[in-house]
């Protein structure tokens, strides 16, 4: 699947599932974009690991990205940044538009 080049980084605080295996955590998305996510959670992740997300995002339907790969790793405080690495159309869509929306959010911001 081909993402947007947009690679911009967008702070949001909304709540997340993910699912690494057999077992399931909660948390928090801190900051979005089309590439990835940094989310702090309840179930450790280690660099290298798959899981699944279901994230509820402001004003909008929960979306499943279907595989993210975890990058990096804080164990200490337990954030991860994970990479977007399958996501159905339908999801890649809604995410386009929150990101668009964000953008044009930040742009309005600084006039």
């Amino acid at each position: 699947m081909l993402f947007s080049n947009r690679s911009h980084r967008f702070p949001i605080c909304c709540p997340v599932t993910y699912r690494v295996g057999l077992r399931e955590g909660h948390g928090t998305v801190w900051n979005l974009s089309m590439k990835g996510w940094h989310l702090a959670g309840d179930v450790p992740l280690h660099v290298g690991q798959t899981c699944l997300l279901m994230v509820q995002l402001p004003k909008q339907e929960s979306l499943s990205v279907v595989a993210t790969i975890v990058r990096w790793a804080r164990d200490w405080d337990q954030e991860y940044g994970l990479e977007n690495v399958m996501m159905n159309k339908q999801t890649q869509t809604q995410l386009d538009q929150v990101l668009t929306q964000l953008e044009q959010t930040s742009i309005e911001r600084i006039e």
